[in-house]
């Protein structure tokens, strides 16, 4: 299963081939997305022929799309990725090999299958309400603003680099609102803030670890909360998260996350949250409208990733 506008299939079966061991000679169907096919459809027929493995090679989107497909069939079929995107969040999550394609082919061919969980997300939008599978993170805030920011033309010269110049943008666009919001079987609560991300894995684009407590495998998700205003209140919210919740945690290896009144980290199966106005909001990278209401959910070990 292969993105062609992220490369070609002479240089995928090349990396193919320099993958296999002496004396194996797979079975091998090749299935190609199209732009009004990212993947699910493809994945369909894939399925219908019966394989013991399927890999996708492709970005963000091409793989969540596969991903989806496999979760919402509960399909036993195990998956392997090729990361060919800007950002390869599943696969830097999981360790997958980056920039190299034989290796990355190795892993999908030898590797330990391990379970995953898929989370879903229902949300209104101004099309309607629509449903999605994600395999990293949802959520409105700093995150969409940076990604509806970000200029497609340098993102295909700079890479993940590109989210960076567009990060001033999107701090001055994420004001704080209040909305209400449901956890699990808690009591609804108001809170305020001007970013909420609801995650599968923590590791974002350059190897920043947003949330460092996120496992893909623990049948969870974990969520963020940020509410920083102003230069004091943001020096204090960097500090937390790039210090106490990154570099510290290194150096003392503790297990504990630091919350504070600007930073709020938990954990939750399900979440309902329901904002003031539409905001806009991204699955997996890729920002796909504004919402003002959306619900959480997890599928444990939904997926089986090699």
């Amino acid at each position: 299963m292969w993105n062609p506008s992220k490369t070609d299939k002479d240089t995928l079966s090349e990396g193919l081939t320099v993958s296999l061991q002496e004396d194996t000679t797979p079975e091998v169907s090749w299935w190609e997305t199209t732009e009004s096919d990212p993947g699910g459809d493809a994945t369909r027929r894939a399925v219908a022929s019966e394989p013991d493995l399927i890999v996708v090679a492709g970005g963000d989107g091409t793989v969540r799309a596969v991903a989806e497909h496999l979760a919402d069939i509960q399909s036993p079929i195990e998956l392997g990725i090729v990361p060919l995107g800007t950002g390869n969040l599943l696969a830097r999550n999981l360790d997958v090999p980056l920039n190299d394609i034989p290796a990355a082919f190795t892993r999908a061919l030898t590797g330990t299958p391990r379970d995953v969980d898929m989370g879903w997300v229902d949300v209104d939008l101004t099309d309607g309400k629509e449903r999605h599978g994600f395999v990293v993170m949802v959520g409105f805030g700093i995150d969409a603003h940076m990604i509806a920011e970000t200029d497609d033309d340098l993102k295909d010269k700079a890479g993940w680099l590109a989210y960076v110049e567009s990060l001033g943008r999107a701090f001055a666009a994420s004001d704080v609102v209040p909305f209400h919001i449901t956890v699990d079987d808690q009591p609804a609560r108001d809170e305020e803030g001007h970013t909420l991300l609801i995650a599968n894995c923590g590791t974002l684009q350059g190897g920043f670890t947003l949330l460092p407590d996120a496992d893909p495998s623990d049948g969870e998700l974990d969520y963020l909360l940020l509410s920083a205003e102003g230069v004091a209140q943001w020096a204090g919210t960097l500090k937390t998260m790039l210090w106490d919740n990154g570099l510290k945690r290194l150096i003392s290896s503790t297990d504990e996350t630091t919350s504070t009144d600007t930073v709020t980290h938990a954990r939750a199966r399900k979440l309902e949250v329901t904002l003031p106005g539409p905001r806009p909001f991204e699955i997996d990278g890729e920002q796909i409208g504004d919402t003002d209401s959306f619900t959480v959910t997890v599928q444990p070990a939904a997926l089986h990733i090699r």
